[in-house]
């Protein structure tokens, strides 16, 4: 009989409706929601990183948004940290924490109890990185630490360039140690049929950008985020940074986004796919939602 805390996690890829589900358990369940995302820890960083909105919280707490700014460098080091007070916090209001988010390495950080080594920036090092193309960067890391490789945005060099830095200093990316774990977890996932999953990624981009997303970054450039850091952020900011500065159109940055997007649901599909304990389901068929229900009742309440 296990007596440790218990934190529901709600995971799955992008345009999944994660948020409203953990919304939905948090209020069925007494829980409080920690983010799990590692572009909406930024301030400003809204429509862009489809952040939940207020009205969407339903008055349910969440914990990692908004938290730093865009110019500040944010590990997933730093993001345990945070995690770890949140838990704990929520814990003693005697809630269940519920982590609900599609970055993999982040939900793994507070799973898995990792510590990670501090390694500092080393500017020589990215000063020659930085003269290599995306390309060449990619198959350095591969060749360093392949696992990496296999679930990091190829085409977004400044990661490229931080989990060398990091290879390089420590062996691999990163350097995992576990802990004896704190908590009992269970593993909500969600998913849906490619076509569909597609078809909802699309439309979302769409809403996204009548909703003022180019004008929303657009202003974080004015208050001072670079162009080559909102490009760092991938997807949403990198195209749309590219279609500011006037490199592509506006029907070209929606076709890289949706490719690039999609690309990104398959890596986030491969890192989740090693976890056998995430039970999966299509939030769109009630019975499915139901027994995600059920099955969460029984981990919450038992004894």
């Amino acid at each position: 009989m296990s007596t440790k805390p218990k934190i529901i996690v709600v995971l799955g890829p992008t345009a999944t409706g994660k948020s409203d589900v953990a919304v939905q358990l948090a209020k069925t369940f007494n829980g409080e929601i920690i983010s799990a995302d590692s572009r909406q820890v930024y301030r400003g960083m809204d429509l862009g990183s489809g952040k939940i909105t207020k009205k969407e919280m339903s008055g349910i707490p969440h914990y990692l948004l908004d938290i730093v700014k865009p110019q500040t460098y944010f590990s997933v080091a730093k993001y345990k940290k945070f995690a770890d007070k949140a838990i704990e916090e929520i814990i003693k209001k005697n809630k269940t924490p519920i982590i609900c988010g599609g970055t993999g390495f982040y939900i793994d950080s507070i799973v898995k109890n990792i510590t990670f080594p501090e390694v500092l920036p080393n500017q020589k090092l990215r000063k020659e990185l930085g003269k290599k193309s995306v390309e060449k960067l990619f198959h350095m890391l591969k060749k360093l630490d392949p696992k990496r490789a296999s679930a990091i945005d190829k085409n977004n060099p400044v990661r490229l360039i931080r989990a060398i830095e990091i290879a390089k200093e420590i062996g691999f990316v990163p350097e995992i140690k576990e802990l004896p774990q704190k908590y009992d977890f269970i593993f909500i996932g969600l998913d849906l049929p490619d076509q569909v999953l597609k078809e909802r990624i699309s439309i979302r981009l769409i809403n996204r950008i009548e909703a003022g997303m180019i004008k929303e970054i657009e202003n974080l450039h004015n208050a001072g985020v670079s162009w080559k850091r909102l490009e760092s952020f991938g997807l949403e900011y990198r195209q749309t940074a590219l279609f500011l500065q006037n490199i592509i159109g506006l029907e070209k940055m929606k076709e890289n986004l949706n490719r690039e997007i999609w690309n990104f649901v398959k890596r986030q599909r491969t890192w989740f796919k090693t976890n056998k304990e995430i039970v999966w389901i299509n939030p769109l068929k009630k019975s499915d939602i139901i027994e995600a229900n059920k099955l969460t009742k029984r981990f919450i309440y038992e004894k």
